[in-house]
């Protein structure tokens, strides 16, 4: 992607922090994953905020980390052609790596799961981004198949040895 779309995003989240009355460094870098999805990191110094601030930046379960992403790949990308959006994420003292190893685990444990009961396992209590990204880390296991099952803020995802009866499936 543009290097004017880069520059865009460090501008655009350091604007953010600013209205907020937060004044830091925000970096951006990019990074791809190993199932070959590139995202460009805008990465927020912390260095010089307080934990309070870092405390209201993450919120409950980076709850409002979540909402700076959904709104930064929401107006960053608005006007741009579909083969010219970028994927923006949002990062404070490493809590999306930490969270995307800890979603790595759920993964293979949902799918040691579904495999041995040879039925379904479900995984309650994630975001719908989150939901997304274990989605995409099962797809590694031939044998699985994912979906997402009930409705906000119940919403869960199951995953499923293949063959198995098809229950109510709401993907």
């Amino acid at each position: 992607m543009g290097e004017q779309q880069d520059k865009s995003g460090i501008l655009w989240l350091s604007q953010l922090l600013g209205h907020q009355g937060i004044k830091t460094d925000v970096t951006g870098e990019h990074i791809d994953d190993e199932l070959g999805d590139s995202s460009f990191w805008l990465t927020i110094d912390d260095s010089s905020l307080t934990q309070a601030q870092i405390d209201g930046l993450l919120g409950d379960r980076g709850r409002v980390l979540d909402a700076i992403q959904y709104l930064a790949n929401t107006v960053l990308n608005i006007g741009q052609d579909p083969a010219e959006q970028q994927s923006y994420t949002i990062e404070l003292q490493g809590y999306r790596q930490q969270r995307r190893d800890e979603l790595k685990a759920i993964a293979a444990k949902a799918a040691e799961a579904a495999l041995a009961s040879g039925g379904e396992h479900e995984v309650a209590d994630l975001s719908s981004a989150e939901r997304r990204q274990v989605h995409t880390f099962l797809k590694a296991y031939g044998d699985l198949e994912t979906f997402s099952r009930g409705r906000e803020p119940d919403r869960r995802l199951v995953v499923r040895a293949l063959g198995t009866s098809d229950a109510a499936e709401d993907e």
